[in-house]
Protein backbone atom coordinates (compact mmCIF):
# COMPACT_ATOMS: atom_id res chain seq x y z
CA UNK A 1 0.00 0.00 0.00
CA UNK A 2 1.13 3.77 -0.94
CA UNK A 3 2.09 6.10 1.80
CA UNK A 4 -0.07 9.34 2.54
CA UNK A 5 3.13 10.84 1.19
CA UNK A 6 3.20 9.44 -2.02
CA UNK A 7 -0.34 10.07 -2.83
CA UNK A 8 0.06 13.94 -2.14
CA UNK A 9 3.12 13.81 -4.56
CA UNK A 10 0.98 11.57 -6.92
CA UNK A 11 -1.85 15.20 -6.96
CA UNK A 12 1.28 17.46 -6.98
CA UNK A 13 2.98 16.09 -9.47
CA UNK A 14 -0.07 15.42 -11.84
CA UNK A 15 -1.14 19.39 -10.98
CA UNK A 16 2.44 20.61 -12.53
CA UNK A 17 1.43 18.06 -16.11
CA UNK A 18 -2.15 19.94 -16.11
CA UNK A 19 -0.93 23.85 -15.49
CA UNK A 20 2.46 22.53 -17.91
CA UNK A 21 -0.21 22.17 -20.77
CA UNK A 22 -2.07 24.85 -20.03
CA UNK A 23 0.83 27.35 -20.22
CA UNK A 24 2.00 26.10 -23.41
CA UNK A 25 4.93 24.25 -21.91
CA UNK A 26 4.04 20.32 -23.01
CA UNK A 27 5.51 19.37 -26.64
CA UNK A 28 3.25 16.33 -27.87
CA UNK A 29 3.37 13.21 -25.81
CA UNK A 30 7.22 13.72 -25.39
CA UNK A 31 9.43 15.49 -22.14
CA UNK A 32 9.25 14.44 -18.53
CA UNK A 33 8.36 15.05 -14.49
CA UNK A 34 9.51 13.48 -12.27
CA UNK A 35 9.27 13.55 -7.91
CA UNK A 36 11.60 10.94 -5.73
CA UNK A 37 9.20 8.97 -3.14
CA UNK A 38 12.09 7.50 -1.40
CA UNK A 39 15.24 9.65 0.83
CA UNK A 40 17.84 8.14 -1.36
CA UNK A 41 16.07 8.84 -4.34
CA UNK A 42 16.13 5.17 -6.18
CA UNK A 43 12.25 5.39 -6.37
CA UNK A 44 10.23 8.14 -8.04
CA UNK A 45 6.67 9.13 -9.58
CA UNK A 46 7.14 9.66 -13.32
CA UNK A 47 4.53 10.39 -16.44
CA UNK A 48 3.76 7.23 -18.26
CA UNK A 49 4.70 6.94 -22.06
CA UNK A 50 2.25 8.59 -24.54
CA UNK A 51 0.01 10.38 -22.53
CA UNK A 52 -0.67 13.77 -23.29
CA UNK A 53 0.11 15.93 -20.45
CA UNK A 54 -3.28 17.59 -20.59
CA UNK A 55 -5.04 14.27 -19.62
CA UNK A 56 -2.33 12.71 -17.09
CA UNK A 57 -4.25 11.97 -13.66
CA UNK A 58 -2.77 11.06 -10.03
CA UNK A 59 -3.73 7.61 -10.23
CA UNK A 60 -2.19 7.25 -13.74
CA UNK A 61 1.69 7.89 -12.97
CA UNK A 62 4.41 5.22 -12.88
CA UNK A 63 5.70 4.46 -9.38
CA UNK A 64 9.58 3.07 -10.44
CA UNK A 65 10.95 1.39 -8.50
CA UNK A 66 15.31 0.95 -7.30
CA UNK A 67 15.82 -1.99 -10.08
CA UNK A 68 13.57 -0.34 -12.51
CA UNK A 69 10.52 -2.00 -12.44
CA UNK A 70 7.14 0.01 -12.31
CA UNK A 71 5.16 -1.37 -9.76
CA UNK A 72 2.24 -3.16 -10.26
CA UNK A 73 3.50 -4.29 -13.17
CA UNK A 74 3.04 -1.35 -15.64
CA UNK A 75 4.76 -0.61 -18.56
CA UNK A 76 8.18 1.12 -18.11
CA UNK A 77 8.87 4.61 -18.60
CA UNK A 78 9.82 6.37 -21.99
CA UNK A 79 13.85 5.33 -21.76
CA UNK A 80 15.21 9.06 -21.99
CA UNK A 81 12.94 9.81 -19.07
CA UNK A 82 13.94 7.24 -16.96
CA UNK A 83 17.66 7.94 -17.59
CA UNK A 84 17.73 10.90 -17.15
CA UNK A 85 15.43 11.36 -14.03
CA UNK A 86 16.92 7.99 -12.23
CA UNK A 87 20.42 8.82 -12.57
CA UNK A 88 20.05 12.91 -11.47
CA UNK A 89 17.41 11.69 -8.70
CA UNK A 90 20.38 8.87 -7.14
CA UNK A 91 23.03 11.39 -7.87
CA UNK A 92 21.93 14.86 -6.52
CA UNK A 93 20.36 14.93 -2.96
CA UNK A 94 18.73 18.48 -3.97
CA UNK A 95 17.25 16.93 -6.94
CA UNK A 96 13.61 15.83 -5.66
CA UNK A 97 11.55 17.02 -7.90
CA UNK A 98 13.06 17.25 -12.09
CA UNK A 99 10.91 19.13 -14.60
CA UNK A 100 12.10 18.54 -18.39
CA UNK A 101 10.68 20.65 -21.08
CA UNK A 102 10.99 22.31 -24.77
CA UNK A 103 9.26 25.09 -23.00
CA UNK A 104 9.82 27.55 -25.74
CA UNK A 105 11.49 30.75 -24.75
CA UNK A 106 13.99 28.69 -22.68
CA UNK A 107 14.62 26.68 -25.55
CA UNK A 108 15.40 29.09 -28.21
CA UNK A 109 18.35 30.81 -25.89
CA UNK A 110 19.45 27.16 -25.86
CA UNK A 111 19.58 27.08 -29.38
CA UNK A 112 21.84 30.16 -29.42
CA UNK A 113 25.63 29.74 -29.91
CA UNK A 114 26.87 31.19 -26.36
CA UNK A 115 23.07 31.11 -25.15
CA UNK A 116 22.78 32.49 -21.41
CA UNK A 117 19.71 33.66 -19.37
CA UNK A 118 21.14 37.42 -18.68
CA UNK A 119 20.34 39.64 -15.82
CA UNK A 120 18.25 42.22 -17.68
CA UNK A 121 15.12 41.46 -15.53
CA UNK A 122 13.54 40.69 -12.30
CA UNK A 123 12.75 37.42 -12.96
CA UNK A 124 15.78 36.27 -14.21
CA UNK A 125 17.70 38.12 -10.99
CA UNK A 126 16.03 35.01 -9.14
CA UNK A 127 18.05 32.76 -11.13
CA UNK A 128 21.33 34.18 -10.76
CA UNK A 129 24.60 31.73 -10.16
CA UNK A 130 21.93 28.89 -10.10
CA UNK A 131 21.98 27.95 -13.72
CA UNK A 132 24.30 25.39 -14.89
CA UNK A 133 24.94 25.70 -18.63
CA UNK A 134 25.75 22.10 -20.48
CA UNK A 135 27.30 23.08 -23.88
CA UNK A 136 27.33 20.42 -26.02
CA UNK A 137 24.33 18.31 -27.20
CA UNK A 138 25.25 14.54 -27.21
CA UNK A 139 22.12 13.22 -29.04
CA UNK A 140 18.87 11.36 -27.00
CA UNK A 141 19.62 9.80 -23.30
CA UNK A 142 19.80 6.14 -24.08
CA UNK A 143 21.90 5.12 -21.57
CA UNK A 144 23.43 5.35 -17.63
CA UNK A 145 26.27 7.07 -18.98
CA UNK A 146 24.50 9.99 -20.05
CA UNK A 147 21.95 10.53 -16.81
CA UNK A 148 25.51 10.14 -15.20
CA UNK A 149 27.20 13.41 -17.64
CA UNK A 150 24.29 15.47 -17.37
CA UNK A 151 24.39 15.11 -13.33
CA UNK A 152 27.81 16.05 -13.05
CA UNK A 153 26.30 18.79 -15.49
CA UNK A 154 23.90 19.98 -13.24
CA UNK A 155 26.36 19.88 -10.24
CA UNK A 156 24.90 21.95 -7.09
CA UNK A 157 22.93 24.24 -9.74
CA UNK A 158 19.06 24.38 -9.98
CA UNK A 159 18.12 24.63 -13.43
CA UNK A 160 20.33 23.29 -16.74
CA UNK A 161 20.08 24.73 -19.67
CA UNK A 162 20.78 21.69 -22.72
CA UNK A 163 22.42 22.83 -25.60
CA UNK A 164 20.12 22.22 -28.94
CA UNK A 165 17.67 20.38 -26.16
CA UNK A 166 15.12 22.15 -23.53
CA UNK A 167 16.12 23.35 -20.30
CA UNK A 168 15.95 20.46 -16.50
CA UNK A 169 14.78 22.55 -13.35
CA UNK A 170 15.00 20.78 -10.57
CA UNK A 171 13.61 21.66 -6.72
CA UNK A 172 12.94 20.17 -3.39
CA UNK A 173 9.79 20.19 -3.82
CA UNK A 174 6.87 19.71 -7.03
CA UNK A 175 5.72 23.57 -5.71
CA UNK A 176 8.93 25.13 -5.72
CA UNK A 177 10.43 23.45 -9.03
CA UNK A 178 7.08 24.02 -10.87
CA UNK A 179 7.47 28.00 -9.39
CA UNK A 180 11.02 28.03 -10.72
CA UNK A 181 9.86 26.90 -14.18
CA UNK A 182 7.27 28.99 -14.47
CA UNK A 183 9.13 32.22 -13.24
CA UNK A 184 12.19 30.82 -15.79
CA UNK A 185 9.97 30.88 -19.07
CA UNK A 186 8.61 34.17 -18.25
CA UNK A 187 12.31 35.49 -17.76
CA UNK A 188 13.61 34.09 -21.01
CA UNK A 189 10.58 35.57 -22.90
CA UNK A 190 11.48 38.75 -22.01
CA UNK A 191 14.30 38.47 -23.00
CA UNK A 192 14.32 36.88 -26.50
CA UNK A 193 11.53 39.74 -27.48
CA UNK A 194 14.22 42.18 -26.03
CA UNK A 195 16.80 40.59 -28.01
CA UNK A 196 14.17 40.75 -30.84
CA UNK A 197 14.62 44.44 -31.19
CA UNK A 198 17.67 44.65 -32.06
CA UNK A 199 19.03 47.09 -29.50
CA UNK A 200 21.78 45.71 -26.67
CA UNK A 201 20.58 44.59 -23.39
CA UNK A 202 20.24 46.65 -20.10
CA UNK A 203 22.19 44.32 -17.63
CA UNK A 204 21.69 44.37 -14.20
CA UNK A 205 25.25 44.56 -12.07
CA UNK A 206 26.25 41.46 -10.64
CA UNK A 207 26.72 42.77 -7.23
CA UNK A 208 22.45 43.85 -7.35
CA UNK A 209 21.87 40.59 -9.27
CA UNK A 210 23.19 38.66 -6.76
CA UNK A 211 21.61 40.69 -3.76
CA UNK A 212 18.02 40.71 -5.61
CA UNK A 213 18.23 37.11 -6.43
CA UNK A 214 19.08 36.13 -2.18
CA UNK A 215 15.85 38.91 -1.56
CA UNK A 216 13.71 36.73 -4.03
CA UNK A 217 14.97 33.38 -1.75
CA UNK A 218 13.72 34.71 1.38
CA UNK A 219 10.63 35.10 -0.05
CA UNK A 220 9.82 32.03 -1.30
CA UNK A 221 5.62 32.28 -2.71
CA UNK A 222 6.14 28.77 -3.99
CA UNK A 223 3.89 27.35 -2.13
CA UNK A 224 1.10 29.48 -2.53
CA UNK A 225 1.12 30.21 -5.72
CA UNK A 226 0.78 26.18 -6.29
CA UNK A 227 -1.39 26.05 -3.63
CA UNK A 228 -3.64 28.64 -5.79
CA UNK A 229 -3.21 26.73 -9.26
CA UNK A 230 -4.54 23.81 -7.43
CA UNK A 231 -7.60 25.37 -6.53
CA UNK A 232 -7.91 26.05 -9.72
CA UNK A 233 -7.80 22.98 -11.20
CA UNK A 234 -10.01 21.50 -8.54
CA UNK A 235 -12.58 24.02 -9.92
CA UNK A 236 -12.31 23.07 -13.17
CA UNK A 237 -10.11 20.00 -13.77
CA UNK A 238 -10.95 18.24 -10.79
CA UNK A 239 -10.21 14.21 -12.71
CA UNK A 240 -6.72 15.30 -12.21
CA UNK A 241 -6.10 14.36 -8.62
CA UNK A 242 -8.25 11.05 -9.60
Amino acid sequence: METDDIARQRIDLAAAFRWAARLGFHEGVCNHFSVAVSPSGDRFLVNPHGRHFSEIRASDLLLVEPDGSVAGDGEPPEPTAFFIHSRLHRGLPHARCILHTHMPYATALTTLEGGRLEPVNQNALRFYDQIAYDDEYNGLALDEAEGDRMCTALGNRQIMFMANHGVSVIGHSVAFAFDSMYYLERACRNQVLAMSTGRPLKRVPDGLARKVAQQIAGEDNSDRHFDALKRILDREEPDYAA
